[in-house]
Order: structure tokens, then C-alpha cells, then sequence
């Protein structure tokens, strides 16, 4: 099994801290995001990954040359965005890509299993599947639904749910063919191409433990889980 990690975005949201470390390279416990990731994509059978990197990038592959925690047998391969090309476009960097994949994003840490993933996405027979998370949101507020200018009800305080991507991704390389050919590409954009195309796109609905670590509190979210169960995102 193969995997792409989307490790070139900017991590505004981290900042300062990523002004100087690439997101990737911030630590959960004793170990980067980066690092978490790629031992559990190797025990679920990972054994080549691509990693598309550009903000800090240097440092990221600098702080992988060196690692010795990572299994010997698992092979990382290096591609370069010399400009942001989006969470879809990178892909294009990859000289490669054939048959079933996973790509992520590079800020994910979760107990998927990755193989019942790629087992879902084979059988659904989609060009796409993405991973999807339940997700409660609390509206804080009273909402009011109107017609024109009569009100027509009223919500004190409700509780949302949606289905959300987790920012993980199931590939057959058919799906590849709906990138444009050049410039950026968001990973929205791709799935409405996929949609347009005919093409089936399929949701892997998982109850595993998910972090996104693209602010200050999911970062301590996490920093917390691992803290009460130090082997949480061991495979």
C-alpha cells in the first residue's frame, strides 16, 4: 500500500511557531505530527510514501534524514511545490500514481485504520472515497428562521450535526484525470469535477479518535489524549 502526505501548507493558524517549524515538524508528546503519522501508516501496511512539501519543507526532510525511530523498510520520496498548488493540485507533483492510494494531509492524527479505508474504497467501486467524521457543532445563540420579515421560528441555542471530511482520501487513479493540468487545485474543486465527470465519490463514514491539528486547542486536544494514553496513535 502506498501514501501521499500534503505537507506544503503554511499552518497560518499555528502561528508564530510556524513562522520558524513547518506544522508537520510540531511536537505531540515526544514525537512531530509528521512522525505519528507515518508509523501508523507503516502498520497498516504503508511502505512508500510521497511527501509533498514547500513552506519549510527543507527542515521537514532535513528532521526525516535523520530520524531513526522510522521502520527501515519504509521508503519516503520527496516533491517539491515551488508554488502553493493546493491540497488536490500537489498530487500532480507525484510522477507515479497508479491504481489505489491514500493521500492526507499532513496535520492528521487518528486511529483510522488505513487498510479498512482502502478495503472500503475498492469494493464501493468509487474514484474517490474520503474519510468522514461525525461532527457536532453548538450554535451558542438563539436562530430565528423567517419569511421576508415575519419570523416563522425559533431555535434557542440548537446543536448541529454534519457528516466532515477528516482530510484523508481513498484514490483510484481515474480520479486523477479530473485535475486541471496546471496551477492550483483544491480538494473541494476536484470532487465537484469528480461529480460533474459522472464519476462516484464515496464516504468512509469512522468513529475512530481524529485530530486536526490546525489550531491551538486541537493541538492541546490531542497533546491531552496522548497523555492519558501514550500508545493511542500506535498501530
Amino acid at each position: 500500500m502506498r501514501a501521499v502526505i500534503l505537507a506544503g501548507g503554511l499552518g497560518t493558524r499555528l502561528r508564530p511557531y510556524t513562522t520558524v517549524l513547518p506544522k508537520p515538524l510540531v511536537p505531540v508528546g515526544e514525537r512531530p505530527i509528521l512522525e505519528h503519522i507515518l508509523r501508523r501508516l507503516h502498520g497498516c501496511g504503508v511502505r512508500r510514501v510521497d511527501l509533498c512539501v514547500g513552506h519549510l519543507g527543507d527542515l521537514i526532510q532535513a528532521y526525516f534524514s535523520q530520524a531513526t525511530a522510522l521502520p527501515d523498510d519504509l521508503e519516503l520520496r520527496w516533491h517539491w511545490e515551488q508554488e502553493p498548488l493546493g491540497t488536490a493540485g500537489a498530487l500532480r507533483l507525484v510522477p507515479d500514481l497508479s491504481g489505489t492510494f491514500v493521500a492526507m494531509n499532513g496535520d492528521i492524527l487518528t486511529t483510522l485504520d488505513y487498510r479498512e479505508l482502502v478495503a472500503f474504497h475498492e469494493q464501493s467501486g468509487a474514484a474517490l472515497t474520503v474519510a468522514t467524521h461525525a461532527k457536532r457543532v453548538d450554535i451558542d445563540l438563539g436562530v430565528i428562521e423567517t419569511d421576508g420579515e415575519r419570523i416563522v421560528g425559533y431555535q434557542e441555542k440548537p446543536r448541529l450535526d454534519y457528516e466532515v471530511s477528516m482530510g484523508i482520501y481513498a484514490y483510484d487513479e481515474r480520479a486523477l484525470a479530473q485535475l486541471p493540468e496546471d496551477g492550483p487545485c483544491q480538494f473541494p474543486e476536484l470532487v465537484q469535477r469528480l461529480l460533474g465527470a459522472g464519476e462516484g465519490v464515496a464516504a468512509f463514514r469512522s468513529e475512530a479518535e481524529w485530530f486536526d491539528i490546525g489550531t491551538f486547542a486541537e493541538h492541546q486536544r490531542a497533546v491531552e489524549a496522548l497523555e492519558r494514553e501514550p500508545d493511542l496513535f500506535a498501530s
